[in-house]
């Protein structure tokens, strides 16, 4: 691998340009302007993702996140859209998951009715997370509305179950390292990041000025149990890298050893154990580690249920993956049938996630949302954290002030549903994360050839700015956590001015 670059935030000034120094998001370039990237969501927060290439006569949007969490970010997405929603000509997606693609409903209802670019996976996954998000906004306006939550009245859905619905038209799927002219001047690969189904880093090859971008789009693990890892990244001029653990190092402590003593315990007592995990993977991850467990013998067979329509249609399209023997999955699976092993029920109906109440246990609740922001998990949450017999159990980041992260962070009440309930189950944290670490980002950069630029993008502060150092401290490359709203060119550096002290 070889890099080309200069170091520090200061060249980066030089050579790029702000949102101060740069065209405005509302003007279209001429066609005398070079091409621009500009980062108007997930940028020093891990969520919202959203990133625009403006080229003289071309605007696309790459990823349509919604902004989930603390509540300053929530309200950022009924902030008005910060470019005219009719110049944008085209939207590529990286994957399914909501803060990457859950604002495209709400770009529906703005108006916009471009082609959305992915993969067959992603459509097959956004399919389900879409209308799910948008049935979501609509019970928590109802609920605003009934209880008198909302400051505002009446209180309205960001968008609808319908709208959702509607936007999934605008698709269509790419296969996995095709070239495809999403508009005149912009060339688009899919290849594999292998964190969800479907999900892709995207290689943009800008034409007019022969420039390439990598978006990492969320880099997963090579330790994936389901999924093949990530493609290398091959010759490119800019990486634009996720940092969503950019400043921590996954444990190699086996997740395994800690979830069975948490299902030991609640066997043994009669406990349960409610697991918040994302529909989409997460939940394939940990009933991946309890059937193991459980073929093994190392755990009795306690009653496990899902307790998530979304997670449920995952779960089908995650089985038929591997049935069919997709190009997707670890080849070693071909022939198996999936958590097969495991006395598993997934509760559906709303009736049936409501009489998981009257039981007792021992057993598993596995529930959206994954950081307890959320949908039944919440439910799971009110009914059960008050009784030590039972365990809380998080299998994945938790940002900042979600309930997870308070929960993470030792908090001995919990608001929910308007009441504050005590916390006296136990709550443990097992990394279960499919996001790539520090090392592994830095590793997946490595197979880069020749390029000039990094921006470090989707994480916290913290993380944004240790994968920032990480990554000039290993290689010869400008590298810079943008902030957001800010602007950079895409034009190829000239030769002096990407080689300090060169003459």
């Amino acid at each position: 691998m070889t890099f080309d670059g200069c170091e520090g935030r200061n060249a980066e000034r030089i050579i790029g340009v702000s949102d101060v120094d740069g065209p405005r998001p509302e003007v279209r370039m001429s066609a005398n302007r070079v091409p621009m990237l500009s980062f108007i969501g997930g940028a020093r927060t891990v969520t919202g993702s959203k990133t625009l290439i403006d080229t003289s006569d071309a605007r696309v949007l790459v990823d349509c996140g919604l902004f989930q969490g603390r509540k300053e970010l929530r309200q950022a997405n009924w902030k008005p859209f910060p470019v005219p929603i009719e110049s944008i000509d085209a939207v590529v997606l990286t994957h399914a998951h909501v803060d990457h693609c859950g604002y495209l409903p709400r770009l529906w209802r703005l108006g916009f009715r471009g082609p959305v670019y992915c993969t067959q996976g992603t459509r097959d996954l956004a399919a389900i997370v879409l209308p799910d998000s948008g049935h979501l906004q609509e019970e928590e306006a109802e609920f605003a509305n009934r209880m008198g939550f909302s400051k505002h009245d009446p209180a309205e859905a960001l968008y609808t179950e319908e709208e959702a619905t509607n936007s999934l038209e605008l698709f269509e799927t790419v296969p996995f390292d095709e070239l495809r002219s999403v508009i005149a001047g912009v060339d688009v690969t899919w290849r594999r990041a292998g964190h969800i189904l479907g999900a892709a880093s995207l290689h943009a090859r800008l034409t007019e000025t022969d420039t390439d971008v990598v978006f990492s789009g969320d880099l997963g693990r090579p330790a994936h149990p389901i999924l093949l890892p990530p493609d290398d990244i091959g010759p490119t001029d800019v990486i634009v890298v996720e940092s969503t653990y950019g400043d921590e190092e996954h444990l190699t402590i086996d997740p395994e050893d800690e979830m069975a003593r948490v299902v030991n315990d609640a066997a043994a007592c009669g406990g349960v154990v409610v697991i918040p995990a994302f529909a989409v993977d997460r939940t394939e991850v940990v009933l991946w580690h309890l059937n193991e467990l459980v073929e093994r013998g190392e755990v009795p067979d306690v009653p496990v249920f899902v307790d998530s329509p979304m997670a449920s249609r995952a779960l089908d399209r995650y089985r038929s993956e591997v049935r069919r023997r997709s190009p997707e999955i670890r080849p070693e699976l071909f022939g198996r049938e999936l958590f097969s092993s495991i006395n598993l029920t997934e509760t559906r109906t709303t009736a049936e996630s409501k009489a998981l109440n009257d039981r007792r246990g021992p057993m598993v609740i596995i529930s959206a949302s994954g950081m307890a922001t959320g949908g039944r998990v919440v439910h799971h949450l009110a009914r059960h954290i008050g009784d030590s017999r039972n365990t809380v159990m998080l299998v994945g980041f938790q940002a900042p002030g979600t309930r997870g992260d308070r929960l993470r962070s030792g908090a001995t009440t919990l608001k929910m549903l308007g009441h504050y309930f005590p916390v006296r189950a136990d709550v443990c944290s097992i990394e279960l994360s499919t996001h790539a670490d520090q090392s592994e980002l830095l590793d997946w950069i490595a197979t880069a050839d020749h390029p000039n630029r990094v921006y470090v993008n989707h994480g916290e502060p913290d993380a944004s700015d240790a994968l920032v150092q990480a990554i000039s401290s290993r290689f010869d490359v400008i590298t810079v956590s943008p902030d957001a709203g800010e602007r950079v060119r895409l034009d190829r550096l000239s030769s002096h001015a990407h080689r300090p002290g060169h003459r």
